[in-house]
């Protein structure tokens, strides 16, 4: 527990409560950088969930990870190169692999430069799955944008970018 923070009646810390959190004692507030770990977690955590009640259980955040990932390398891998892409062991992509294969949004192909090898590229189904969840995650946090008016919209991104470094 930290310094500042008080356990529950069952004696745990409390987790995820900002200083506005309505179950957390004004007489001992959390620190701002705490908060807005706390916060950005929330706002992440809460587009996730969203687009995935629209999207249903069609896709994991381990398939989605695979998947973003073989995008963004841009070309057709190695399952060894995938495994260090993701940082995982190569087993978990092997049976990651798997999965998406059946699910269609990746194949296995040969590989032109060794024929013992195979390669693991994207299929048109797995770009389109990738794009419903850009899309669905994207109208979630829209909607929480929502919540604001535009000047307040503007007013959050110019004060996010500078927190991000990014002004």
């Amino acid at each position: 527990m930290r310094p500042h923070e008080h356990p529950d009646a069952d004696g745990r810390a409390p987790r995820g409560r900002g200083a506005c959190d309505p179950g957390r004692d004004p007489a001992h507030p959390v620190a701002p950088s705490e908060e807005l770990l706390d916060l950005l977690h929330d706002v992440l955590r809460n587009a996730r969930r969203d687009a995935s009640e629209r999207l249903g259980d069609a896709i994991t955040p381990g398939q989605l990870r695979l998947l973003r990932t073989l995008d963004r390398m841009g070309r057709p891998r190695r399952l060894g190169e995938l495994a260090e892409a993701l940082d995982v062991a190569p087993r978990s992509v092997t049976s990651k692999v798997d999965q998406a294969a059946a699910d269609g949004w990746v194949r296995r192909v040969p590989d032109p430069d060794d024929r013992r090898a195979t390669l693991v590229e994207l299929t048109d189904a797995g770009r389109e799955r990738l794009d419903a969840v850009a899309s669905s995650r994207e109208a979630g946090v829209r909607a929480r944008l929502d919540a604001l008016d535009d000047d307040e919209q503007q007013t959050l991104l110019r004060l996010l970018r500078r927190v991000a470094g990014r002004a």
